[in-house]
């Protein structure tokens, strides 16, 4: 027998959800979406009354009348109520308009669907999740050029294979740091581009029947355009894979640089210091000072990219329809992404405005290895015509041999080379000045002067072209932020058009 109790919400189930059910599913579920899609919700609920009010079916005072109702709403309003509205925050919410207004028009929520509404709503979360993360990727790459402009000129060993290799400098290093943060700011705008269409009116799955103008509800909710296909509009959760994608990517380039930073951090190196605010203590060895932020921050790295295979595995061999398996259970972790990433950022950037590199400990490790070997076996070739192998080779063995006699780089020895030379059937002398010259760990650093070079003269336009292209990428940010903002109250002040206006 059916029961003719009016808060039913459906026909076809006489029955509430089972209380292992709310408190397992239905309930958290309700909790996310009030404290992150509840803004979202409601002003799609608006767009909607704009349509109602367009195309005759509700007149202008009732949509004043829900509208100001609608913005009664907040987190503390509505509850999980499996007896009255399923503990389904879009049920919630008819529920709140209807039992807060006297004569509801039958019309309301005519022609409409769960589908496309939770559809859209997550869709402007994660679009605004892109613009937060930029902001905070911009942030630290702005941290990063006052980083490199301090050290542009400071000398330290680069690594190899985790050999030391050549002469760079720390601002060369973070100048790359930078290039690639930007490269990935370019790329989250791109995602941001291609997921800005809006999958309202798309329906259950297979559009709506009423003549929506979907290209206006579009534009009210700030989206460029509606999604071409209603199927695609429910059915794909691809903008959550792409955003994840490129957070995963990014987040393991940034730990590769939190390893060089642990690395350099090391008593072993000893090229990089914090502020005891940002260090930690052993219990036992009390000559130790750590840096257990940057730990913390690489671990955190990891999290994101674990979060990225999670939304891949829930979404891969199900169904390309509307599920809750791909809308809500497989993106049940994506706040959690985008905040561990905002976490990682926030962090990240304040080790770095308390980062101080350490001159003379690097200074002493350039001046210990032998980092002028690639410059020897040019001038080889370049000053004495030496077959460029053959160049190498003897290079090579003018290292070992100082090594061999426990000798320092700048300590040169031309009566060594000339020796070598020799044996291979070439006259060296006159070398010394270019050992000198090899070995000179100024001179290291600015003879690698092609383009992307660590030469500071080779590294000072990247830098200026890098902070011309941060200016221009918050532009874009603000842009956008200013066109949701635009298109939010326009669609406010629509709704609150007098008769004469419309």
């Amino acid at each position: 027998m059916y029961s003719n109790n009016k808060n039913m919400l459906t026909g076809r189930i006489d029955k509430s959800p089972s209380k292992l059910m709310n408190e397992l599913i239905l309930e958290p579920q309700f909790t996310y979406e009030m404290n992150h899609l509840l803004p979202f919700y409601l002003w799609i609920e608006k767009a909607m009354l704009l349509e109602y009010r367009r195309m005759g079916f509700i007149k202008q005072p009732m949509v004043h009348e829900i509208a100001n109702i609608l913005d009664q709403i907040n987190p503390q309003s509505l509850l999980a109520e499996p007896e009255y509205n399923m503990s389904d925050i879009a049920f919630a919410i008819e529920k709140w308009v209807s039992s807060n207004v006297d004569e509801l028009p039958s019309a309301w929520h005519l022609d409409r669907s769960r589908n496309d509404f939770q559809a859209t709503a997550q869709l402007m979360h994660g679009r605004a999740y892109v613009l937060d993360i930029v902001e905070h990727m911009l942030a630290l790459t702005g941290t990063l050029h006052q980083l490199a402009d301090r050290y542009l000129e400071t000398p330290m060993p680069g690594y190899t294979h985790y050999q030391s290799a050549q002469v760079i400098t720390p601002g060369f290093y973070l100048i790359a740091i930078a290039e690639n943060t930007l490269s990935s700011v370019k790329r989250m705008f791109g995602i941001y581009e291609n997921i800005n269409h809006s999958p309202l009116g798309s329906g259950a799955m297979a559009g709506q029947e009423l003549d929506w103008d979907r290209i206006a509800m579009a534009h009210s909710l700030g989206f460029e355009s509606p999604i071409k296909h209603a199927l695609l509009g429910v059915a794909s959760k691809e903008w959550i894979l792409h955003i994840g994608s490129e957070l995963s990517s990014f987040s393991v380039m940034l730990s590769r640089f939190v390893t060089d930073l642990i690395c350099w951090g090391s008593s072993e190196y000893g090229f990089i210091d914090l502020p005891d605010q940002l260090a930690g203590i052993s219990s036992s060895m009390p000559q130790k000072k750590n840096f257990p932020i940057l730990e913390r921050i690489r671990a955190k790295t990891a999290h994101v990219s674990a979060f990225y295979l999670d939304f891949v595995m829930g979404q891969r061999s199900t169904a390309y329809t509307n599920l809750v398996e791909t809308s809500k259970e497989a993106s049940s972790h994506f706040v959690t992404q985008c905040q561990t990433m905002i976490t990682v950022l926030s962090l990240l950037d304040h080790v770095l405005n308390h980062l101080v590199f350490c001159e003379d400990q690097m200074i002493v490790a350039c001046k210990k290895e032998y980092l002028g070997g690639f410059t020897l076996a040019n001038i080889l070739t370049i000053e004495y015509d030496i077959p460029a192998r053959q160049a190498q080779v003897l290079a090579g063995r003018y290292i070992t041999e100082r090594i061999k006699q426990q000798c320092v780089p700048e300590d040169v020895s031309e009566e060594v080379l000339i020796n070598i030379g020799e044996k291979a059937g070439y006259s060296l002398v006159g070398s010394k000045k270019w050992l000198q010259m090899a070995f000179d760990i100024k001179q290291n650093l600015y003879s690698k002067s092609s383009l992307g070079g660590t030469s500071p003269e080779a590294m000072r336009p990247l830098l200026q072209q890098q902070r011309e292209n941060v200016d221009i990428f918050i532009t874009t940010y603000k842009e956008r932020r200013e066109k949701l903002a635009q298109a939010q109250a326009l669609t406010e002040r629509q709704l609150n058009l007098t008769k004469s206006e419309f």
